[in-house]
């Protein structure tokens, strides 16, 4: 199985880095996790955390220049949204690693599976291999 990766040089390697480290800070992580709930503006984001609107919006901004959300004009809000073909991306990124791992333990247990059979047949059969 080959996995996902990206070549370093490419754009999918400079989004990937910037939305993982945007999801890097605890704050960024909340905030995606609200809005994986529905849309909300700004002050809405804010209201629980103890934390001031400007820095609410430069954290939504940092998610934003890594394409993890977006922002749109509703009359006189402004909501944000999460954008959900870029955690997919970082999903699909995530999950050929998950899939080469599974699959090298499966490997591994298969072969243990294997030797403890070889070992239960030379005890039961002495002499006989």
């Amino acid at each position: 199985m080959e996995t996902a990766t990206a070549d370093p040089g490419t754009a999918e390697e400079g989004g990937l880095n910037r939305a993982f480290a945007a999801l890097s800070d605890p704050l960024r992580r909340r905030l995606v996790a609200r809005l994986a709930q529905g849309d909300a503006t700004v002050n809405e984001l804010a209201e629980p955390f103890a934390v001031t609107l400007q820095a609410v919006s430069k954290h939504l901004k940092v998610l934003e220049e890594a394409g993890l959300i977006t922002r749109s004009r509703d009359a006189q809000r402004r909501p944000c949204h999460l954008d959900a073909a870029a955690l997919g991306r970082l999903t699909a990124w995530l999950d050929g690693y998950r899939q080469a791992v599974e699959e090298r333990y499966e490997r591994l247990d298969a072969l243990l599976a294997s030797e403890e059979h070889h070992h239960d047949h030379d005890q039961d059969h002495p002499g006989q291999r």
